[in-house]
């Protein structure tokens, strides 16, 4: 049976994620996705217990077919995907990510255990990860696809929360409810520089 893994702090998760697994479970003609709720990410602090943010994936993504959806005891991914022991899995990472791949623990042994399902946007340049695979010991486990561009974070769903904006078209609509219903992300401090949106570089997809 053909596994898709997908990980991540999920904090809240939105239509991005849940269009990146569609797009894999179809890309890749994948059986199964496993989402991988990472309880404690380690690379990032996150701001909702786990069990909340376990909710919240199971909102997001109960539409796709074969999805499971649990927590992740492991902060690190390759330790994650050695304790699946899964035959040939895809891990599905967004682009961003895989550019600092090599920062990651252990990630050729990484590509030992599953082959990695790189998405990207039409038109944007890929050098940045091409640059990645040329360095790693097994390119060929590395396959490109392309996603349509989805413009949200998990940091800006936050920020909209916490300035009391709506969330449509950002998250599900049993994902704002469930925000709501938990009181999530409301009292959160919005950044002191002005304006409701900021960068934040350790945002991810999936974790290292």
């Amino acid at each position: 049976m053909s596994v898709g893994v997908l990980g991540g702090a999920f904090d809240p998760p939105h239509v991005g994620h849940v269009a990146l697994g569609r797009t894999g479970l179809e890309v890749f003609a994948l059986e199964r996705l496993l989402v991988r709720v990472v309880a404690d990410p380690g690379h990032k602090a996150v701001t909702t217990p786990a069990e909340a943010r376990l909710e919240l994936a199971r909102l997001a993504f109960d539409e796709l077919p074969g999805t499971e959806i649990a927590l992740d005891p492991f902060a690190r991914t390759v330790d994650s995907l050695e304790a699946l022991g899964l035959a040939e899995p895809v891990f599905l990472v967004g682009a961003d990510e895989f550019a600092a791949f090599l920062s990651w623990k252990e990630p050729d042994r990484i590509l030992e255990l599953a082959r990695l399902g790189v998405a990207t946007r039409p038109g944007v340049d890929r050098s940045r990860q091409e640059a990645v695979v040329a360095k790693l010991g097994r390119p060929e486990r590395v396959t490109f696809f392309q996603l349509e561009p989805h413009e949200v974070s998990s940091t800006e769903i936050r920020a909209r929360v916490a300035a009391g904006l709506p969330l449509t078209g950002f998250v599900r609509s049993e994902v704002a409810a469930a925000i709501e219903r938990l009181g999530l992300y409301a009292h959160l401090a919005l950044p002191e520089t002005g304006g409701m949106l900021w960068e934040d570089p350790t945002e991810r997809t999936t974790p290292t």
